[in-house]
């Protein structure tokens, strides 16, 4: 078996209590331009970028007419009003210790822009235990399109994705990743439904990062010489 030597992580939903709040400014932008979209229905296509959100909820010509308007109002709204009052999941600082003091690299992957990304990171307060950080300013497409998680394979330089494991709490991120060959761990705290998560093709999940750090050793994540003594 493959030892994991990178781990993968996404943001909005997975470190961060984020989803409700993109939620909530991507309704306020549709509004604003005339479009009424329910939250729970936004909700569920949060951790994709723009461009693969907004044909979900408006027509080729309707993306053309005012898709730019209502991507950049949510960027707007969402970065100066909402993520600043953002909290980190319980255990986040902690989790990513560990990952760090077992020897993996730590990249951060959000389809946000990079300075909603940066933003979120200094939330976190786990700066100093990243490698890299990959933003929808590094890629073309969004999530379920691997190019996110292609770019921080890229980042990590020669690795086998085998060793890498990918912890996101969304479907998309499992799809995504798995046209790359990562296995994903999967956390409820994003508010997608267990069964939708593991038909997405996650290999474990947990509630939250809290419960990922108490139940480690036993997880994707552990070192392959621990599990195997147990």
């Amino acid at each position: 078996m493959v030892s994991v030597s990178a781990v993968i992580f996404d943001v909005d939903g997975t470190i961060l209590d984020t989803v409700d709040l993109h939620a909530a400014a991507w309704q306020l932008a549709f509004r604003r331009f005339g479009r009424e979209v329910s939250l729970e229905r936004l909700r569920r296509q949060i951790g994709k970028g723009a461009g693969e959100l907004l044909p979900v909820f408006l027509s080729p010509e309707e993306i053309g007419w005012i898709g730019a308007g209502v991507a950049s109002l949510h960027d707007e709204l969402y970065g100066r009003e909402l993520l600043p009052g953002a909290r980190a999941f319980p255990g986040v600082r902690a989790l990513f210790e560990r990952v760090a003091r077992d020897g993996r690299r730590i990249v951060l992957a959000s389809s946000t822009p990079r300075g909603e990304l940066d933003a979120s990171v200094a939330l976190a307060g786990v700066g100093d235990l990243v490698s890299w950080t990959v933003s929808a300013d590094d890629v073309e497409r969004s999530k379920p399109h691997p190019d996110l998680f292609e770019a921080a394979l890229d980042r990590l330089g020669s690795v086998d994705p085998r060793e890498v494991v990918l912890v996101g709490d969304a479907p998309s991120d499992a799809e995504a990743a798995a046209k790359l060959g990562i296995l994903t761990v999967g956390l409820l705290s994003g508010g997608f439904p267990e069964m939708e998560l593991l038909e997405a093709g996650c290999a474990a999940l947990y509630r939250d990062p809290e419960d990922l750090l108490a139940r480690y050793d036993a997880s994707p994540l552990a070192p392959r010489p621990e599990r195997l003594a147990v």
